[in-house]
């Protein structure tokens, strides 16, 4: 899936400034929830079971912007609760434009219409609406009738108005191949999404419904299945060739729960967006303060089955850019859909003929990637969300075994 050019450069300058400053965990996107509040139940949702004295509390806008700078990261994903419920959200996104901040608001869109006059339309802006499958399945998954027609219609009108619109897509054990591939079909093809995102769902503790939660196994069934026959590649999926990768066992990978770090209305939450062990007033004890190793798949029982996105898919990202291979990998996506990345088809036309690449070198340390396949398993760099290489002057570079810091240095990328 491309990802557009401004937001691949600034990322991709991001990640390689925090390698080259030496720094060993870093943001890539904060997930911030300015409030619990929302209009809608969902049954498997631990996010609004808070006293009811917190779920009246809004985080103020200067609070909100405050955690952002603190933490540096050049991403954030505006979450809840409901974020539209939120009388100063406007600001608050205006306020992260303002700061060439990329700003994903997650929202299930019925006060979407509302809303919408007060937002504008921005190459750092997108909605990103929640819809769980078609008219049946995600209206029973919210637990009340109407709601999809009512996020088809918000969709239409937002894309009417020159928004970008991304949808985020939870999958569940009652879900089969067909039904993902039917409710990704719609928004890819019918809908036209810019940019959709699929992940497993998490067993919140709080969540009322407790069954319905996928097994690491049948997660990987279920996308290996609804990813077969060429689909995968046909839909715009906002995610690295290798959390897909991930997600039909083909690879796996240890969690990075720092990359993508959560901050709500009661703090820094630990150790991630999914999980509870206590809150920090600030970014920095947030990370010198949690024991990061204590948590992912075999260490902690209620990482168990977690393949979500947001400890993993940071993983995919970093080893995506520890690996010269899986950085062009994830480049093709672009190429094809995106001229302006013209320059980086050359660099990758430059890699054929020479299959051990001398002279590269990751930017990235190693850390465990293992491909489950018939070959020899390779051992790539750590991992992060869809990333291409910051671009061909960059990346001619590094074919060369040079270094980026010259052309990072080249003013912004505004």
């Amino acid at each position: 899936m491309p990802m557009p050019l401004r937001q691949s450069l600034r990322v991709g300058s991001y990640l390689m400034r925090q390698k080259l400053a030496g720094k060993k965990k870093f943001p890539l996107l904060v997930e911030l929830e300015p409030l619990f509040a929302c209009n809608l139940k969902c049954a498997g949702c631990g996010k609004i079971q808070q006293p009811h004295t917190i779920l009246k509390q809004r985080m103020p806008v200067e609070q909100a912007i405050g955690a952002v700078e603190e933490s540096g990261a050049p991403m954030v994903s505006i979450a809840g609760g409901e974020p539209l419920m939120h009388p100063q959200i406007d600001v608050i996104v205006a306020e992260l434009i303002k700061r060439k901040k990329f700003v994903f608001l997650c929202t299930n869109a019925l006060l979407l219409p509302k809303k919408l006059d007060k937002f504008k339309p921005s190459p750092y802006f997108a909605w990103v609406v929640h819809i769980d499958g078609l008219r049946e399945r995600h209206d029973e998954s919210v637990c009340k009738e109407g709601v999809f027609d009512e996020a088809v219609a918000a969709i239409k009108l937002a894309k009417s108005r020159g928004f970008k619109v991304n949808t985020n897509t939870t999958v569940f054990n009652t879900d089969t191949p067909q039904t993902v591939i039917d409710v990704l079909n719609y928004l890819n093809d019918d809908l036209g999404i810019d940019e959709m995102q699929i992940s497993p769902a998490y067993a919140y503790e709080k969540a009322p419904d407790q069954e319905h939660f996928l097994g690491v196994e049948e997660t990987r069934e279920l996308f290996r299945k609804a990813f077969a026959d060429g689909r995968r590649r046909k839909w715009r999926l906002n995610h690295t060739p290798l959390f897909l990768d991930f997600l039909e066992g083909k690879t796996d990978f240890g969690c990075t729960a720092w990359g993508i770090p959560s901050y709500s209305l009661l703090g820094w939450q630990k150790p991630c967006y999914l999980m509870s062990d206590g809150y920090v007033k600030t970014y920095k004890e947030l990370i010198e303060t949690t024991d990061w190793d204590s948590y992912g798949r075999g260490k902690d029982p209620r990482c168990a089955n977690c393949m979500a996105h947001c400890g993993y898919e940071p993983s995919a990202v970093l080893a995506t850019m520890g690996s010269l291979r899986e950085t062009i990998r994830a480049a093709r996506g672009n190429l094809s859909a995106s001229p302006p990345l013209a320059g980086l088809a050359a660099a990758k036309g430059a890699l054929r003929g020479s299959p051990a690449m001398p002279g590269t070198r990751a930017l990235f340390p190693a850390a465990s990637y293992a491909p489950h396949s018939s070959r020899k398993s390779r051992r790539f760099g750590s991992a992060l969300i869809q990333v291409a290489p910051p671009g061909f002057a960059v990346a001619r570079r590094l074919l060369r075994g040079g270094s980026p810091r010259r052309h990072l240095c080249r003013g912004s990328l505004s």
